[in-house]
């Protein structure tokens, strides 16, 4: 770790464009056979179906793209496009012809509703949307309401009325196109962050942010080589998608592996994890906790030797359970929409379970009061990273349209996350919550992910989240909302409550234990998966 930090020094030039600057590099290096001979892009599908580009491959069909865009779509440097597809190999082309075009990509998820992507394109001023038969009637339902639409391309074997349709155009667009020039702080993409509390934020990247600061997550936590085969199983329509199956991977010359799977599945990931030759593998939380459910042992991962998780904490039995069937740790790491990684297990530290790891070597990570002066260890406050006298170019540029809540983000010298933590005496971050997620109760201040990583180390606890609820005598008390598994489902509630309770006493300390708990089917949750505690906090003090 120490190294790291020593070696980390980046360069940032005055233009840098990452299809340029980087996957054409890739490319040459390829022609000159100094390169392994793994695909830049490998997709299956699950029926047989697959695709593989080498990096000049990817370079020719983004340049036909980047054709489209220019010509058909008529779309200049600077217009914005909103891109909502699948996990298909087209979604990696527009990622890549916007970069070539300078056009500012604009990723959502298919699971936004008409309202939602009506919200986006008044919101963005988009230019253009690039989707599928699945969205493309929802885009229709609204498009009326949206003045700055020109153009909408259709990725589909069939036709749509009042779409130009994307394969077509394809097929004859030339394959010569040359890559704009974009200056470091150009803006590269914008993102809609995931509103676990408030309505989306427009944070906008530059071609710098993302394109030369995610080095730190592909070489240092994800420790990529141009040898290796990557899967990440974000949604495309999350920023986490950019940082793994895009910059992370390509800075350092990996493959990038796409499996169709509409939804997460365990068995199609242990079939896939078996039968690839997946070396570095890459989930959310929730997905490890379905996996450890069931029984690896009927597998092997013959290639797989490093393994990572992020978008939330994760539960440290989780990360033993992995461990005990897998023989693999997951490192957990920790970032924002607005960042690249803030925190992280990087490759030889050791692991200390529940911890998010030490700051990257991009940021000066501090936890810092109320009033901008640096914790010691041991006290909790708020994670902010040092942006005065100089702001890292590897942070968000702004809040698209929104001075005053990018504003809201600087206490002092700090760009401040939102997220509370604790540093230990060795340096690593402990989570605790949101700053707004936290709960008070006579004078107790309780995170609720302590209280939910010892729920589900119970048997009969799938997920939970925790959130205050008024008390007339504390003030407020912890509730629980707990998804049982499905053996545990019809067991008596007020029994089942009374054990859960107990075994959270004594798990943690006793004042933390749920005096309320609920039983619910699911959790409410944004696109991207992670749990809406704040939408669960405001129903509780709205009874």
């Amino acid at each position: 770790y120490e190294a790291i930090k020593q070696q980390y020094r980046p360069e940032v030039p005055e233009y840098f464009n990452f299809a340029r600057d980087v996957l054409d590099r890739w490319t040459d290096v390829e022609k000159e056979g100094k390169k392994s001979k793994n695909p830049a892009l490998w997709w299956v599908d699950g029926a047989g179906e697959e695709v593989r580009w080498s990096f000049e491959e990817l370079g020719v069909l983004s340049r036909k793209v980047a054709n489209v865009l220019s010509d058909a779509c008529g779309l200049q440097q600077g217009d914005r496009v909103i891109l909502i597809l699948p996990r298909i190999p087209e979604w990696w082309l527009v990622n890549v012809a916007c970069m070539r075009t300078g056009t500012v990509l604009i990723p959502g998820t298919q699971q936004l509703t008409a309202k939602d992507i009506l919200h986006r394109l008044q919101k963005s001023q988009a230019k253009c949307i690039i989707t599928d038969d699945s969205v493309a009637p929802a885009v229709d339902s609204v498009g009326a309401e949206c003045q700055s639409l020109n153009s909408k391309l259709l990725v589909s074997e069939g036709h749509r009325e009042g779409w130009l349709n994307f394969k077509d155009l394809l097929k004859n667009a030339p394959s010569d196109h040359h890559c704009v020039t974009t200056k470091c702080q150009d803006p590269m993409a914008i993102f809609f962050t995931s509103g676990t509390t408030g309505s989306p934020k427009m944070a906008e990247h530059s071609h710098s942010s993302y394109g030369i600061g995610l080095t730190v997550n592909g070489r240092y936590w994800l420790d990529l080589t141009s040898s290796d085969i990557f899967w990440n199983t974000s949604d495309t329509g999350w920023a986490k998608s950019a940082w793994s199956s895009v910059f992370s991977s390509w800075i350092q010359g990996a493959c990038v592996f796409v499996h169709k799977m509409p939804h997460f599945n365990p068995s199609i990931v242990f079939e896939s994890l078996s039968r690839f030759p997946i070396t570095v593998f890459c989930s959310p939380p929730t997905a490890y906790r379905m996996l450890v459910q069931h029984k690896l042992s009927s597998y092997t991962f013959k290639s797989l030797r490093h393994c990572v998780s992020a978008g939330e904490p994760i539960n440290p039995d989780v990360i033993e359970e992995w461990k005990a069937q897998t023989g693999l740790d997951i490192h957990e790491g920790y970032g924002q929409t607005e960042t690249v990684l803030i925190c992280g297990n990087f490759k030889g530290m050791k692991i200390k379970p529940g911890s998010m790891g030490k700051p990257s070597p991009g940021y000066d990570v501090k936890i810092i009061d109320e009033n901008s002066n640096i914790l010691p260890p041991g006290k909790e406050g708020d994670i902010a990273i040092r942006v005065k006298p100089t702001r890292s170019l590897f942070l968000f540029t702004r809040y698209t349209d929104d001075p005053q809540k990018t504003e809201a983000t600087i206490r002092g010298d700090f760009y401040v996350t939102g997220d509370r933590a604790i540093m230990d005496e060795d340096g690593y971050f402990w989570f605790v919550g949101r700053a707004d997620d936290v709960i008070n109760s006579a004078g107790y201040r309780i995170g609720p992910f302590e209280v939910e990583s010892a729920l589900v180390e119970h048997p009969a606890v799938v997920e939970s989240a925790v959130v205050s609820s008024p008390d007339p005598i504390r003030g407020e008390v912890v509730k629980a909302f707990v998804v049982l598994t499905p053996d545990y489902a019809s067991h008596d509630p007020e029994k089942m409550m009374k054990e859960l309770q107990d075994h959270v006493k004594k798990v943690t300390a006793p004042y933390k234990y749920p005096r309320k708990m609920e039983f619910v089917q699911q959790l409410p949750k944004t696109v991207s998966g992670k749990i809406r505690r704040n939408e669960l906090r405001q129903k509780e003090w709205r009874k």
